[in-house]
């Protein structure tokens, strides 16, 4: 595989015919190359559903890079900024494949099941800072009980607190994305406002949950 400055890199995928090929070639290599080390600690080398989420990723980094090749600055190696693509895309359809045969409804068909680790309770703080984490935490876990729909609840838990894609959130709601993303929308600004109706600033809630 030939080695490229960042220049070389963007003429030759610029350039057409075999120039270009090749450049595309090499580029799949450099992906195929990294994506195994950055996935290690969720799949190991030997699990027959790595190489094919390599492919996967591989092919679809190209599409993007390709798209996206007049937003690159050249503040990094191009092949860092290709590699940081290729795994953020990678991350993503691991997330997406993890809830593909997880039903919507068997995450919260436990009402006694534990908060979700985003409202888990903290005990290390202070005892005063305990004392106003505890409150924040009950006020939240308040408003999304007793003041939000079943369709917004379920949105707002699955997306924001377990961490589901919006495709899978969407086709287990039977909706599509768009008609998920404006009930997700406003489903964060009711919870503004109610939080605001409580006297809670909305950024200083989050800063005590970004500090847990």
């Amino acid at each position: 595989m030939a080695q490229r400055s960042n220049t070389e890199w963007l003429k030759d995928i610029r350039s057409e015919g075999p120039t270009r090929e090749e450049a595309l070639s090499d580029l799949r290599a450099v992906i195929e190359h990294a994506l195994p080390y950055a996935l290690s600690p969720y799949l190991p080398g030997n699990d027959p559903r790595l190489q094919p989420l390599i492919d996967e990723v591989a092919q679809e980094t190209l599409l993007r890079v390709l798209d996206r090749l007049d937003t690159f600055e050249g503040r990094s190696q191009f092949a860092t900024w290709v590699n940081k693509i290729a795994i953020r895309l990678a991350f993503t359809e691991l997330r997406r494949k993890r809830w593909q045969n997880i039903s919507l409804e068997s995450l919260f068909e436990d009402p006694d099941a534990p908060p979700p680790q985003f409202l888990a309770a903290d005990q290390s703080p202070l005892p005063e800072k305990a004392v106003e984490v505890s409150d924040i935490v009950r006020q939240v876990e308040q408003i999304i009980t007793e003041e939000l729909t079943d369709k917004q609840r379920m949105v707002i838990e699955a997306v924001a607190f377990h961490d589901m894609p919006m495709e899978e959130a969407a086709r287990w709601m039977g909706t599509n994305r768009n008609a998920l993303y404006k009930l997700l929308h406003d489903t964060r600004l009711r919870i503004k406002k109610r939080l605001e109706e409580r006297g809670l600033n909305p950024r200083d809630v989050l800063a005590v949950f970004e500090e847990r």
